[in-house]
């Protein structure tokens, strides 16, 4: 199927067939509080079905999916308070933001579209201490099965003259808090949400564990039927393992972490480059299948 990528003032929407499977928001007005950034919403089926959630009431600043950093040196660009040991979250004037400068490369139309960005990421107070070179490939479209694919790369270069310490709240002092890197609210509806993986299908198990990929599937609201996102752990030229952060209850978010538990030392004008993969389904997998499918579609 041949997928098209169309852009507009402030964002890119990618279509297969007659279905808008993805839009890519690169200039976001969003408040300074939930961290202004880049992000993908809706993400939808290739039957139309919704794999995303954005802006709700319980974390403003989650929006679909997203690639950021929760803990840079007492820096947040995450959005919302801060995770301060011994005084909980707290709300604090250092909610960071990431600047879109520009597209260097896009393929538009074919069984693959994509493109590569350059951002910066910039202090609430104005300094700017990490670009970023990220490209997005979405293909792998396989009608019969109902599925789609996003491939996710990023390159980080420290530019602020020191050395920056990268974690989570969970290396601040929370336990299974160890959120941060790429990572995906799904609908409200997905709430309850079933999680197979190669180790386990307890989602509690599951957090902060470490496992080649996890299969969340839910069902939709707003189309009958359900879907769902496999994601693979991926890629980190940082030491620490990637691990995983996941939830069914209270609500359904999905993130595999390059820092959940373990700090990064990122020195000054080093970089790091990770690599992450999304499987979009447009039903629920049971487990065979997904097992099955994670296992081809491997990267």
């Amino acid at each position: 199927m041949t997928l098209t990528l169309t852009r507009g003032e402030s964002d890119l929407v990618v279509r297969a067939g007659d279905v808008d499977i993805a839009t890519y928001v690169f200039d976001s007005n969003a408040p300074t509080f939930e961290g202004p950034k880049p992000y993908l919403h809706p993400l939808r089926a290739l039957g139309g079905g919704l794999l995303t959630g954005y802006r709700p009431w319980d974390h403003r600043w989650h929006k679909g999916l997203q690639f950021t950093w929760t803990h840079v040196s007492g820096e947040n660009f995450w959005g919302g308070p801060t995770y301060i040991d011994g005084e909980g979250y707290v709300a604090r004037d250092n909610v960071g933001r990431m600047r879109h400068d520009g597209f260097t490369a896009m393929q538009d139309a074919g069984d693959e579209v994509s493109f590569t960005e350059t951002l910066t990421w910039i202090t609430q107070a104005g300094e700017e201490w990490i670009t970023e070179t990220r490209t997005h490939r979405f293909g792998g479209v396989d009608r019969a099965r109902g599925v789609w694919v996003l491939d996710f790369e990023t390159t980080l270069r420290n530019i602020s003259g020191r050395e920056l310490e990268l974690g989570s709240p969970t290396t601040q002092g929370r336990p299974n808090a160890g959120y941060t890197g790429f990572f995906l609210r799904m609908p409200r509806a997905w709430t309850g949400g079933t999680v197979v993986s190669p180790v386990t299908t307890d989602p509690d198990a599951l957090m902060g564990s470490e496992a080649a990929w996890v299969a969340f599937s839910g069902q939709h609201d707003d189309v009958d039927g359900g879907g769902t996102v496999l994601s693979y752990a991926g890629t980190s030229s940082a030491p620490p393992a990637v691990k995983w952060f996941v939830r069914s209850e209270p609500f359904p978010v999905l993130s595999p972490s390059p820092s959940f538990d373990e700090h990064i030392a990122f020195a000054p004008d080093s970089e790091i480059a990770l690599t992450h993969r999304y499987v979009f389904g447009d039903r629920r997998w049971d487990a065979d299948e997904a097992r099955a499918i994670a296992e081809e579609l491997t990267p």
